[in-house]
């Protein structure tokens, strides 16, 4: 019997605008733009033809003056975004006119931001470990936390009443929200837990560590289900698909791993060859990329991966690139 293969014969294309190297790559709502971060100082917005060719329009966002190391959409709303950057600002951008609409100054180097899930919040995290949370109507810190270890990403449940913290000790800090208090403490990995992701079903999240593992833990119970095993270098970025079925991990390796973990396939152990990978864990696809990769993340939609990382061309110059990979052409 054939193993079947959802991604053997897909593509990825390339996107260039930035000057530097990108840092992040995010897509709205509605999984029709894509933004992208980088090094140069600029965000971009780019409008994503689905389906086909067709000219791909950018809109560049300019107004911050040190890198921007990570963007996020407003769940709600498909054309407003956020930035976090060295600069110590965090600015929310109209994606349509590309202009800022809100900025404010905090205390650090921001590495780190992400939306509560109904729109109403924003969380920030800096250099110096800590944690700013925004009121998005008023654009103002509403709570600070500074933490005595190193916190390094930072995500909501998909309701929006936990908090979860990786963090450089190999545990995930989960903190009800919206108090903070300290609801559980995940030992995770054996080495510092760098990125996290949430399930879109809401019923898992998984970490990348320094270990080179990824972790998928049953968010209901905090129990570990499953690990991943093909990185060989620190899992720096990870990222679930929109029906929460695989889940793509990156690092220094040269090599984006897709691992498949259907829940329905485990729990109805069924003999098709196809789904062996469910119960093993074993990886569906790899992506070959040329460089040491900063940022994966799937189209909440359909099964198109944004990547960016840190791609030199021939002269050893940031390429300032992006690709997006489940195409059926180059």
């Amino acid at each position: 019997m054939e193993e079947t293969i959802p991604f053997k014969n897909l593509h990825s294309r390339e996107y260039q605008g930035h000057k530097k190297k990108v840092h992040s790559v995010a897509w709205n709502c509605t999984g029709t733009k894509l933004a992208s971060g980088s090094v140069d100082q600029t965000a971009r917005v780019w409008h994503i033809d689905l389906h086909g060719h067709g000219k791909i329009k950018d809109i560049e966002l300019k107004g911050h003056a040190d890198s921007v190391d990570q963007l996020c959409w407003d769940p709600k709303h498909a054309d407003l975004i956020a930035t976090a950057s060295g600069d110590k600002t965090v600015r929310l951008w109209d994606a349509r006119s590309g202009k800022c609409s809100q900025q404010t100054e905090l205390s650090g180097e921001n590495i780190n931001i992400t939306y509560r899930p109904d729109g109403t919040h924003v969380a920030v995290g800096n250099r110096d470990d800590e944690l700013t949370i925004l009121d998005v109507r008023k654009f103002k810190p509403i709570h600070r936390r500074k933490f005595n270890y190193e916190v390094n990403e930072i995500a909501w449940n998909m309701t929006g009443e936990m908090f979860l913290l990786t963090t450089g000790n190999g545990t995930v800090e989960v903190l009800s929200y919206p108090s903070l208090q300290p609801l559980e403490t995940v030992m995770a990995h054996t080495a510092g837990c760098y990125c996290i992701a949430i399930d879109p079903k809401g019923r898992y999240f998984a970490v990348g560590s320094a270990d080179s593992l990824v972790s998928l833990w049953d968010i209901s119970e905090m129990l570990c289900v499953r690990t991943f095993t093909k990185l060989e270098w620190p899992v720096r970025t990870i990222s679930f698909n929109h029906t929460g079925d695989f889940i793509a991990s990156a690092s220094e390796d040269l090599f984006i791993d897709i691992v498949s973990h259907n829940q329905q396939d485990t729990d109805k152990i069924s003999a098709v060859v196809s789904q062996s990978n469910v119960h093993t864990g074993r990886s569906v696809h790899q992506i070959p990329c040329r460089a040491a990769m900063n940022s994966v993340e799937w189209n909440p939609k359909y099964n198109l991966l944004a990547y960016a990382g840190d791609d030199k061309n021939k002269y050893q110059t940031d390429e300032g690139v992006f690709r997006i990979f489940g195409f059926e052409s180059a």
